[in-house]
């Protein structure tokens, strides 16, 4: 089997929010290394949790040379930072990135465009920033200013150009270089109609006909349909869903993916001290984070959560309901002694046994005399073609009890 020419695996992307944004002076370290030095010496470690924002989290993909993926989500679900990260202008935080090839990118309107130049001179700029000899650029350039049309402007300064103009001069460059891997945004939508057909087309052929491997965010779901394959579905920083681009975006358009972030609420000050949930995660059988699965197939539930400080047992549990407030799948830990720390529970099942249908999940955490912790975490959507042989989602309360593997580690 080929190597894949894009490989992701655990990718992340944190950002600080409020005082902890980034350390871009000497003061700010100082400042950033006392106060957590602070934090180490009086035990409180939620601060840093709250002022923490990630944009991208537990992204894993491969991409195959010659694929043509769309990368779909709603505003905030974390494209942009995403191609970023792909494209190497932002590190990751966590995780692996390997990509195999020449990378072109077209991110924003004129990004490494340099505007006292002439389009002629960021020409030869942008292809030097790509990788690209002399001769190279030389050998492709009027098919470039064909392209763009922008003949007639060619030894103007770019920073007279319209941002039409811009676009039209930056595809043109990117999209003629050569790259094996293509990265395109949103920023196509600032062309006018008929350049926008251009482009698709343009990627097309470089896809189809030339091999190489093009990702494209895009609000415009038929360009995607258009010119896609297969697809990548982002929702609150994760991967929801994957496939071919006709699956992913029947998710999309319809509903079945809770387009909101997985919730764990900021818990009660109170429990700050004692016990709360960090993070919640449901995986289909292909391991990834979704919010739909299928009926018969395996799926698993991962619950992180903090322990600062307990004197009795500890118990960690999850439980479907229906609309109506009916409660249908539940799945717990065995209550047991655990020292202060970060933990993972994991619930498991060979396959999914509720029928098909919308279900809301609920988490608890609790002592062994009293509850902690319990919130409604996300929407599941359960799709088959035939539910019969399974339990139907309207025959009482605790239908299906405690019937996963389950297992708790400590990260």
């Amino acid at each position: 089997m080929a190597e894949p020419v894009i490989s992701v695996a655990g990718l992340g992307k944190r950002y600080w929010l409020k005082h902890q944004q980034r350390a871009d002076t000497l003061r700010d370290s100082i400042i950033g290394a006392v106060r957590r030095l602070g934090q180490r010496v009086t035990g409180r470690h939620v601060t840093a949790a709250d002022d923490e924002f990630w944009a991208l989290r537990d992204i894993t993909f491969d991409i195959s040379q010659g694929d043509v993926v769309g990368i779909i989500g709603r505003n905030g679900a974390g494209k942009s930072t995403l191609l970023k990260v792909l494209s190497r202008i932002t590190e990751p935080t966590t995780g692996r990135i390997a990509l195999r090839g020449r990378v072109a990118s077209l991110l924003e309107v004129g990004t490494g465009f340099h505007p006292e130049l002439s389009g002629r001179d960021n020409i030869y700029l942008n292809g030097a920033i790509l990788g690209m000899t002399r001769v190279e650029i030389k050998r492709k350039f009027d098919e470039i200013v064909a392209f763009a049309e922008v003949e007639r402007f060619l030894d103007m300064r770019v920073k007279h150009y319209s941002s039409g103009m811009y676009v039209r001069l930056a595809f043109a460059v990117a999209a003629h270089l050569e790259p094996e891997i293509l990265i395109v945004d949103e920023v196509l939508a600032v062309g006018d109609a008929a350049f926008q057909k251009k482009c698709l087309g343009k990627m097309q052929d470089v896809a189809r006909g030339e091999g190489r491997t093009v990702l494209f965010v895009s609000h415009n779901l038929p360009s995607v349909r258009q010119l896609c394959r297969t697809a990548i579905l982002l929702a609150g920083g994760k991967v929801q869903a994957t496939g071919t681009c006709a699956k992913v975006l029947e998710i999309y358009q319809h509903g079945l993916v809770d387009l909101v972030p997985n919730s764990v609420p900021r818990p009660p000050s109170d429990l700050f001290h004692r016990a709360y949930a960090t993070s919640f995660t449901v995986e289909n059988d292909a391991g990834i984070a979704a919010h739909c699965l299928t009926l018969g197939k395996p799926w698993r539930v991962r619950l992180g959560f903090r322990v600062i400080s307990t004197q009795r047992q500890f118990v960690a549990a999850f439980g479907l309901k229906t609309a109506d407030g009916t409660a249908l799948q539940t799945a717990w830990l065995p209550p047991q002694d655990l020292a202060p720390g970060d933990y993972e529970a994991e619930f498991v099942q060979d396959r999914v046994v509720i029928e098909a249908g919308t279900y809301t999940v609920i988490v608890g955490l609790s002592e062994s005399d009293r509850g902690l912790q319990q919130f409604e975490a996300m929407r599941i959507d359960i799709t088959a073609d035939d539910a019969v042989g399974y339990y139907p989602g309207t025959s009482g309360v605790g239908l299906v009890l405690n019937s996963m593997q389950t297992t708790l580690r400590k990260v």
